[in-house]
């Protein structure tokens, strides 16, 4: 069985939302059986590369909100974040064009190490303070994770350079239907959207599979 998820690294929910369902996971009893496949979605995709601002500067821009109220949404989100375990810093971090990124976790993809880099783009973006959009981050995480500097840093110069697969993710996310992220597809049966409880994930997961089993035998 094949579990797809569109997720963008600038989104707090699908950092959220990668934990709660690998713990859903977890409880499946076929988890050796389900593949998981990260797939690209930008948030931003106009913001021009190079322009960063911080995150709290965005929350009170798009939503109209005032300094206290936007710090008041990134607690909130980093309490979530917390109460699975996930170090979250709400302090000066930073939001821009994440297209590269998603480039970089394709070639990733194609090197077998896309969890690798995901986990570790995440964590810089949360949790520590390392700005993942500057290319020597980046970079920097990329070779962490066990790629080749010289093949990262060749796909990070090439804008072309897995465009087209991140392209074709973003036009199947939006032709079923998806108006944000995370969203999770279950073998193509079911989908759920937002970081949802592990206990939901599990639930999901069991039902594409008995779903599966009936397709089998029918």
């Amino acid at each position: 069985m094949r579990v797809e998820i569109w997720s963008d690294i600038a989104c707090p929910w699908c950092y959220i939302g990668k934990e709660r369902f690998e713990k859903g996971l977890a409880r499946f009893p076929h988890r050796g059986e389900v593949e998981v496949v990260h797939r690209s979605y930008e948030l931003d995709p106009d913001r021009p590369k190079g322009e960063v601002e911080t995150v709290v500067e965005v929350l009170m821009r798009i939503y109209g909100r005032s300094r206290e109220e936007a710090v008041a949404m990134e607690e909130h989100v980093a309490t979530n974040a917390r109460a699975e375990g996930l170090p979250y810093r709400t302090d000066d971090r930073d939001h821009g064009n994440t297209f590269d990124i998603h480039r970089v976790l394709h070639l990733a993809k194609v090197r077998g190490l896309q969890g690798e880099l995901l986990d570790l783009v995440y964590r810089a973006n949360f949790a520590d303070e390392r700005s993942v959009y500057d290319d020597g981050v980046l970079i920097a995480l990329a070779v962490e994770a066990g790629l080749d500097e010289a093949e990262v840093r060749g796909v990070v110069a090439d804008r072309e350079a897995y465009a087209a697969e991140v392209r074709a993710d973003e036009r199947e996310a939006s032709e079923m239907g998806a108006k944000g992220v995370p969203f999770f597809v279950f073998d193509r049966r079911y989908g759920v959207s937002g970081g949802q409880p592990a206990e939901l994930f599990t639930q999901a997961l069991e039902q594409a599979w008995k779903s599966r089993e009936a397709a089998a035998s029918a």
